[in-house]
């Protein structure tokens, strides 16, 4: 799967996407434990990042599939 990072989320992870590779019926819960073991800065993030999955917000508990593109979405401010 493509993982792809936006906003502060692109800044700790140091990168805008990269590929992924997770056991079968992981889910969007496992997919953060894992980016934030790999990229450390996006641990601070976990609890308030919203994910989408191919273009739509997803749950927590959403199973991923292989070739599935993953948005990282923190939380964004402005006024």
């Amino acid at each position: 799967m493509s993982v792809l990072y936006f906003a502060q989320a692109r800044d700790a992870a140091g990168t805008g996407e990269e590929a992924m590779t997770l056991p079968d019926h992981s889910t969007i819960e496992a997919l953060l434990s894992t980016v934030s073991k790999n990229h450390p800065k996006l641990a601070a993030m976990k609890r308030s990042i919203k994910v989408a999955v191919n273009t739509q917000l997803a749950e927590p508990r959403t199973v991923l599939h292989d070739g599935d593109e993953v948005a990282l979405l923190p939380p964004v401010a402005g006024g």
